[in-house]
């Protein structure tokens, strides 16, 4: 599933290039990823202007100049991907959509955009979705008033994020990250990479972490997070932007994937073990398990 810095590569993507633009018409085949009523989407879409792009943890939303948005969520196999005739789009999951003639069968919703283009929503497993609602309800839908702090808000400070994570003090201190309750948008990779920054065994109970620890996470976690966003994401196979450069991201991680080679801060051989249900990879020497 993409994470923070993916979903905001797709969304500065799609931000430069929707912006301003009218949607003439749309059309699906599957009610599972466009699950909305006909008489709103001629009332509220057709028609309607693209104001802005945004994101929110994981999930996109696309605001119209109707008061209402389209709020996007990739799920495990979902692309995003804009064709016109000078310029091509697309990220998520990898398949040839990315590269490959559209529509295809893996295309569940495609928009007609008022400048010629075509913006096109794949889903290999269904599992993702469209979903039309009113711009002013977006904050009381479930998700978002459940959904932890956004790690690279302004207003996000390393006290903060203590205080985020105490909420799961019992439990290890990766499961914590992961949980998006907790703090927003925080995957498999940017923990693994955060926890190596920060020196930190994933396995440790949150409630063992020192405060000295946790604003060495901060950091780690605000710095691997804008390294990957600078970078295109960390999906080197699942990303393609306008000029068809996919993202390098995983070229500079120190310890995602790179098991069996050594540290690049000491040396040490990386090991890969299985924490929170998920593969996860440490130096050995510097992550050091505490009871």
């Amino acid at each position: 599933m993409p994470e923070l810095p993916e979903v905001e590569t797709v969304r500065r993507g799609l931000s430069r290039l929707l912006e301003g633009l009218v949607i003439i018409a749309v059309s699906s085949d599957n009610p599972k990823s466009f699950p909305n009523a006909p008489a709103d989407v001629e009332q509220f879409m057709i028609g309607a202007q693209v104001v802005a792009v945004k994101r929110r943890a994981k999930v996109l939303m696309i605001e119209l100049s109707t008061k209402y948005s389209l709020i996007i969520h990739l799920k495990m196999t979902g692309q995003m991907v804009y064709r016109a005739d000078n310029e091509r789009f697309g990220a998520g999951h990898p398949n040839d959509s990315l590269i490959g003639e559209l529509p295809d069968r893996s295309t569940r919703v495609i928009f007609d955009l008022s400048d010629g283009a075509r913006l096109f929503f794949n889903d290999q497993r269904k599992f993702g979705w469209v979903r039309l609602v009113p711009t002013a309800e977006i904050p009381m839908i479930d998700f978002f008033q459940k959904v932890g702090p956004e790690p690279l808000g302004n207003d996000f400070t390393w006290e903060i994020m203590r205080e985020r994570l105490q909420r799961r003090k019992n439990t290890n201190i990766k499961a914590a990250l992961l949980d998006q309750s907790v703090i927003a948008g925080v995957g498999n990779i940017y923990a693994d990479e955060s926890l190596w920054g920060a020196k930190i065994h994933p396995k440790r109970l949150v409630k063992t972490v020192t405060d000295q620890e946790i604003k060495a996470l901060y950091k780690a976690l605000r710095d691997v997070l804008e390294l990957s966003i600078s970078k295109g994401g960390s999906t080197d196979q699942h990303y393609v932007d306008a000029e068809g450069k996919r993202g390098k991201y995983l070229t500079f991680a120190n310890v995602f994937r790179r098991e069996g080679q050594p540290c690049p801060r000491c040396g040490t051989i990386i090991e890969k073990l299985r924490v929170a249900g998920r593969g996860t990879h440490i130096c050995p020497k510097e992550q050091v398990e505490q009871s």
